[in-house]
């Protein structure tokens, strides 16, 4: 389904991400990891079609993001690290604006509302939630329209303990029936949630395969290959 062949993308004369190649199939769960700069925000946003590679190609079914961005977008649910929201909206109105966006129809709405469980904050203004509900909201506005990949980028970043089980209960639903890529700091989340374990450093996949079974070897593993300078 995605496919990465030999990718480079360059801001001036450094490479963001590095002569990458991959392959992800319908229905996996890609644990995402990688020190801060290492290219997990540039690589997801090569796979959206917000930036073009410098060289080699990005495919989603084989379309390409870039060129073909509007059929790529209504395939992909994105929550990005800063959840974008209008913060003076009610629940209710901001997935109304989405899904009016989407040309989905508000009957949707109810089934993704249920699955997030926002039922009971509805009517309540989206700045008065915590950061917990507001990152469900979110989830809420990436799962409108039904996409087939989600990619969620730091979706438990600073959520407290109740909050984030409650996230990834939500990630391993939602893989049933899509593919799931997210990024995290929190390396214990990977043990729990991914079907698959992926790690970028310095622009460059270092490991892609099978997380370590044993606890704490996701973090062993990290520590191994991403060494500090």
């Amino acid at each position: 389904m995605i496919q990465f062949q030999q990718v480079t993308k360059k801001f001036h004369n450094m490479s963001a991400v590095d002569s990458v190649s991959l392959q992800i199939k319908p229905g996996e769960i890609i644990g995402f990891l990688g020190p801060n700069g290492a290219g997990k925000t540039t690589t997801m946003r090569l796979l959206l079609g917000y930036l073009r590679p410098s060289s080699g190609a990005v495919s989603i079914e084989k379309k390409d993001p870039h060129r073909q961005r509007i059929a790529i977008l209504k395939m992909i649910g994105y929550l990005p690290e800063n959840n974008p929201l209008y913060l003076e909206m009610k629940v209710a109105e901001y997935l109304q604006f989405v899904a009016s966006i989407k040309e989905v129809k508000k009957e949707q709405i109810q089934s993704v509302v249920e699955q997030v469980a926002l039922d009971e904050v509805l009517e309540t203004k989206i700045e008065e939630l915590s950061r917990g509900f507001k990152q469900r909201v979110g989830l809420a506005a990436a799962l409108i329209g039904e996409p087939k990949i989600l990619i969620l980028d730091e979706p438990t970043s600073g959520l407290d303990p109740i909050e984030q089980d409650r996230i990834k209960d939500l990630i391993k639903k939602m893989a049933k029936k899509k593919t799931v890529i997210f990024s995290t700091h929190i390396l214990s989340e990977v043990e729990d949630v991914a079907t698959r374990l992926m790690i970028i450093n310095q622009g460059q996949i270092v490991y892609d395969g099978e997380k370590p079974k044993k606890a704490g070897g996701v973090e062993k593993l990290f520590k191994k290959l991403v060494k500090k300078e």
